[in-house]
């Protein structure tokens, strides 16, 4: 297997790793959290590591997981007095855990491969040098079996307790009324976040992690409303970025996690701005149709109110009507041909008069308005 291949395949199994737990930090509004773990479990790394005087021991793994857990624990704690917001309380806890394992690194091991700068920006094009071997036989790249054990270890927990992720994530509440634990699902989240964040430290770097496991959900959640489905597209969503993140980087002969991390944010530039339902477009689009809309039921409401009364002449003539909707001479003048195309009114000696077409609009829509109010 090539070491481009390999790399690729590194790629795409760490983007859909992230983004699975990410699924869920998107939803219960989170994002920020996994910033603030992928950089504090570094202490946890640094603590574990001190410990075991060993890099590859999986000891790591368990400090980092119980660092990301303590990040979370206090960063609640904090917003829980209601003296600090949840924000506040990340920006107080994030820099004050990672200031830490920073100070340690430079002061305790400085001759230790211990590079604060690999674990932030990372290097796939290493990944492939650290090798796998089983009975003396190179296997592959060892990213690729620890980030794909994590895979499966992420896969099983959202299988096995989706049921309990998607009523805790939506609805607390109820799910404590159900006897589901809420914290202890929350607090297993947050474990499953921080054991993807140090699996993916040696490859990827927290920078990459933070993209991948915010970035394809957030996409994701542009595009569907249903949570299976958010999730299948935000695995899908991370692999493509993965791949074309590295041909970019490949044509270019520039930092193969920078570009993907670009391939990110562009691929969430292009479904924010083109998204069907929810797209910046379809969101201009369907603003600028309820403001006609509105305009046009008003209109109708208007001219229906006061026919055939004696002021009918001076609430509903062209030269005068702009004088009580208040709106500009252009905008009542398209609004008054969109009716008159409609059928629903017609002019009668400069005066405005609605058709029984019209007369109909207007009662179906106020009796519409009176409905949705009363449910």
């Amino acid at each position: 297997m090539s070491p481009q291949l390999e790399i690729q395949i590194i790629a795409v199994i760490v983007a859909v790793a992230c983004s699975l737990p990410g699924v869920f930090l998107v939803l219960r509004k989170m994002s920020m959290m996994s910033d603030a773990i992928t950089h504090t479990i570094l202490l946890g790394i640094v603590i574990a590591f001190f410990m075991t005087q060993n890099l590859s021991s999986p000891l790591l793994i368990v400090g980092a997981a119980v660092v990301g857990v303590l990040t979370v624990f206090l960063t609640e704690m904090l917003n829980s007095t209601k003296l600090v917001s949840e924000d506040s309380a990340i920006g107080i806890v994030f820099p004050l855990l990672f200031s830490i394992a920073i100070i340690i690194i430079s002061k305790y091991a400085g001759s230790v491969h211990l590079d604060t700068d690999s674990v932030l920006l990372g290097e796939l094009a290493f990944a492939p040098f650290n090798r796998m071997k089983a009975f003396g036989i190179d296997i592959g790249a060892k990213a690729i079996y620890s980030m794909g054990a994590i895979l499966i270890i992420n896969l099983l927990f959202i299988i096995v307790f989706f049921k309990e992720l998607k009523i805790v994530t939506f609805d607390p509440a109820l799910a404590a009324v159900l006897g589901f634990a809420p914290a202890l699902i929350h607090y297993s989240l947050m474990t499953i976040v921080s054991i993807t964040a140090v699996g993916a430290f040696e490859s990827v770097g927290s920078i990459l992690v933070i993209a991948f496991m915010i970035g394809p959900p957030v996409t994701a959640y542009l595009l569907t409303d249903d949570l299976k489905s958010m999730i299948i597209l935000s695995a899908l969503i991370g692999a493509i970025n993965a791949i074309t993140g590295y041909q970019f980087a490949a044509f270019l002969d520039v930092s193969i996690a920078g570009s993907m991390a670009l391939m990110t944010g562009i691929a969430f530039l292009i479904v924010f701005v083109f998204a069907p339902k929810r797209g910046l477009l379809t969101t201009i689009r369907r603003r600028n149709f309820q403001k006609v809309d509105f305009a046009e039921k008003s209109m109708v409401f208007h001219i229906y109110n006061h026919e055939g009364t004696y002021n009918e002449e001076l609430e509903c003539g062209l030269s005068t009507i702009h004088n009580h909707l208040h709106w500009e001479d252009k905008f009542l003048n398209s609004i008054v041909e969109k009716l008159k195309e409609e059928g629903k009114i017609y002019i009668e000696n400069d005066i405005i008069k609605l058709t029984d077409s019209g007369r109909e609009y207007g009662i179906r829509s106020y009796n519409e308005i009176v409905s949705g109010l009363e449910h």
